[in-house]
Parts: C-alpha cells; structure tokens; sequence
C-alpha cells in the first residue's frame, strides 16, 4: 500500500505530500487543485507504461505543466505589499522540474521517485522542447535514506545496490526520453524495479464513464471473459457475467439492490457470443435493456462493475464517481466503494459532499484519510492538516 504521494512543480501543486490510508478522499472547491492531483497521479502510472512524455505533450508540453508563479514566495507579496514577481535565478540555484513519486507503507516495498526537465541546447535537433527524464530513484519503504536507496538514475547512467552493500553500474544508458522502469529489466541485479513497474502498471483510473446514447456499454458487445472492466465501460455485460462466473455475483446483486431496492441485473447472451446487460425492476414484466436505463442508472452499474472487479488492482483511483448519479445513488455508492477497499487501496476524487459523507459513514473507524484541498496565492495546500500530520518526504539530491 502507498502512504505518500509527492508532487512538486505540476500545475497548481508547487510543493504537496498528501499522506495515503487504504481509503482516501482528495476533496475541496472547484479550481483546489483536485484535478491536478488525479492527472499527477495518471502520470505517475504512465512512466511505467514508457508514456510519460506523450502525456505531457497532450497537456500542452512541459512549459505548460510547470508552477506558473514564482519560485519563492515571500510574506511581502502574500500580504500584498509588494508585486507578485520573479526573481532572479542564481547559477547554484537548481533547475526547475516536475517532480512526482510515491512512498509505502511498509520497509519491504518500493518507493519511486522521478523528475523531468527541459533538454539541453541541441542545435542539430528539432525536438529541443521534448521533456527529458533527469532523475529517477527506487528505494524501500516510506521515506528515501542513503541507506534505503537501491537503484538510482542520473542522466543516462544507472546503477544499483550490490549485495555487499556498494554500487555497481546496471545496463546501458537510458535514453532520455524513457524511464529506466521500461529501458531496464534484470530480476538479477534489479529485481525491485519489475517489482515496481508490474505495480504501478497494475493501477486502475476511471473518469467519467460515457453514458449517452451512442455509449458502448448501451449496446451488445461480443463477450470475452472480463476480469477487469475496460476504462470506457464498453466491456459492461462482460465483465457482469465474469463476475457471476469467478467473482461475487452476491455482493453484485446487493449493490444493485442497495441502490435500486428490489431489482437484479443479468446478462444475456445471443448464440454468435454477443453479451447484453439487462436489468430486471421490482413492477416490470420484462427486463430493461441498457439503451433504455437513464444515465444515472447506467453509470452506477459501470461503477458497480468496476468496484467488483475478480482481479483487484494494487491501486484504484476515481475521479468525480458522482457524475451523472442522483444525490440518493450517493450513499449506496459509498458503501460500494467501502467494500472494494477491503481488497485494494482506493483514492476518491469528489467534491459532493453526500458521498464523502456515506464514505465516512461506512469506513471503520480510522480507515478513510480526508484530504481537504485549497487555493492560497495560487497554491494549492492542504487545508484540513497541521504540518506534524503530514509525513516527511524527501526528494533525491543530485
């Protein structure tokens, strides 16, 4: 399990460590900086996936993902005494970089660290505004210690802890533009980077499942067995009857019934393997199809689906789960999103105050971290934690 996350330079997110439980809920206004912290977090998985620098040019480049205030902010400006400004950089100052990483909760796991920065001056190439991966670093437990680091990357070189405790240097160099989680894979010499990256690349995000007519998850799809519901929900009836074959149909029914008291989904399948969802309501003669269930109705199924999943991730982050659901769906919800961290770590981003309410509700006692975000002087902080709550984090030193 992650106990921290650490971002610096991205957007809105100058300087955050959020501190992680089994079940976390990243709350706060519109324009807090929830969104940054879930598309932070999607970046960190991307590394793992050798994406990283795609994803940051689909955000507009690095230029337009870095804190666009100043490096320093002193209390003159914050009390509007003086102009907000810049200073001047000095030649010991370090280089600005998106920084991201993750610590864990016990000392036999990883912790990950890496930052990404602008190239050098490269007259003979025209990708002189791709990102470049600067520094990378893997280490056991929750916080980075000279004697907790066991592979480290500077620039292109890579090397590793030795069994006595020294150094040595793994492979060849690393491009640039790729993390050494995908240039490099020893189980001999570096067996915790395969570790780290099958971890990472087992992460689940879902945002905002499409529901409208023309929606996959509304028509008949050909059905392959689904232990993982697809990110656009269009596998739905499939990973539905896979849940009923290797998973908790049970629990499934009782969530749908939580919600929907008195009905039942079940899947039909057509003789050329096409699977359709049908929905069975307390009153009707015949079952629903998914084309003719409301928005609501169909996206709390998609998340029902998901929550359920037979495979659980090491990691499921969901942002705005409320969307399109009516305020009474939310309790039902909660408790849905309560019992899928039984079994994997679930970080919620919302700001409907319903659900974090039936979160809270449902959680045992001690087992939901409530992070509650705001804007001050264009940051985005931490507004519900005293500084001793937050934990240490250290980024590498070069």
């Amino acid at each position: 399990m992650l106990s921290t996350l650490a971002i610096a330079n991205y957007r809105s997110l100058r300087q955050l460590t959020v501190p992680l439980a089994r079940l976390t809920v990243v709350t706060g206004p519109n324009g807090s900086g929830k969104s940054s912290v879930y598309r932070a977090m999607r970046l960190l998985a991307e590394v793992a996936q050798g994406g990283v620098v795609r994803s940051l040019a689909r955000e507009g480049g690095l230029s337009s993902t870095l804190w666009a205030g100043p490096e320093r902010i002193s209390a003159a400006m914050r009390r509007g005494e003086v102009a907000v400004q810049g200073t001047a950089r000095k030649r010991s100052d370090p280089p600005v970089r998106l920084k991201l990483g993750f610590g864990a909760s016990v000392a036999d796991a990883f912790g990950y660290a890496i930052e990404i920065g602008f190239p050098a001056e490269m007259p003979s190439s025209a990708f002189t505004l791709d990102p470049e991966v600067k520094h990378e670093a893997v280490w056991s437990g929750a916080q980075l210690r000279p004697a907790t680091l066991l592979v480290e990357r500077e620039g292109a070189a890579l090397r590793g802890r030795t069994d006595a405790g020294g150094w040595q240097a793994l492979g060849r160099p690393v491009p640039a533009w790729a993390s050494m989680l995908t240039e490099f894979a020893d189980p001999r010499s570096a067996p915790e980077m395969l570790a780290l990256r099958e971890q990472v690349r087992g992460w689940r995000f879902y945002d905002h499942f499409r529901t409208d007519a023309d929606a996959p998850a509304r028509q008949p799809q050909l059905g392959t067995r689904t232990p993982v519901l697809s990110a656009d929900g269009a596998d739905l009836a499939a990973a539905v009857q896979t849940i009923f074959e290797i998973g908790d149909g049970g629990a499934l029914q009782a969530a749908v019934d939580d919600a929907f008291p008195g009905a039942r989904v079940e899947v039909q399948c057509s003789g050329d393997g096409r699977f359709a969802l049908q929905m069975r309501q307390h009153g009707l003669l015949r079952p629903l199809a998914t084309a003719e269930l409301s928005d609501g109705t169909l996206r709390y199924l998609l998340w029902t689906a998901a929550l359920l999943s037979p495979r659980p991730p090491p990691l499921l982050v969901l942002n705005e789960p409320e969307t399109s659901l009516h305020p009474d769906l939310l309790p039902a919800l909660g408790r849905l999103v309560v019992r899928a961290a039984r079994d994997t770590q679930v970080i919620v981003v919302s700001h409907a105050n319903r659900l974090i309410a039936a979160l809270d509700a449902a959680a045992e006692a001690g087992a939901l971290q409530s992070i509650a975000l705001e804007k001050d002087f264009g940051e985005t902080r931490i507004a519900n934690l005293d500084l001793d709550e937050i934990p240490a984090w250290h980024w590498p030193t070069r």
